[in-house]
């Protein structure tokens, strides 16, 4: 009698690993702890000397300065502009006028 049924064991135990496979994948996304950094990595830098940059975020993004790593300073005729990152100092160069009208006028002139 079972030699006539014809039982697909390989697609079933296929489908059944697979299953498995994808299950224990997509359970752990959400549930993974963040991973535990050095303390020195995770503090905030000293606080030396207080800039005297104008701006806390990037004239073009608004992103807030630092975030994305140390910013980017550049000297556009004279005055000290900082970026976030360097697309934004490629977006600045296409339109420096329109940026720097977000520094005030007292700002601080280009020291290196």
């Amino acid at each position: 009698m079972l030699r006539n049924m014809k039982i697909p064991i390989i697609p079933i135990a296929l489908a059944t690993v697979g299953a498995g496979f994808i299950g224990a994948a997509l359970s752990g996304f959400s549930e993974r702890p963040a991973p535990k950094m050095p303390p020195q990595i995770m503090a905030e830098p000293a606080a030396s000397a207080p800039s005297s940059y104008p701006l806390t975020t990037c004239v073009v993004s608004g992103e807030k300065l630092g975030e994305m790593g140390k910013p980017v300073v550049i000297n556009d005729q004279g005055t000290e502009v900082r970026f976030c990152c360097d697309m934004c100092v490629d977006r600045f160069k296409k339109d420096p006028a329109k940026y720097l009208a977000k520094l005030p006028s007292s700002a601080k002139p280009f020291v290196k």
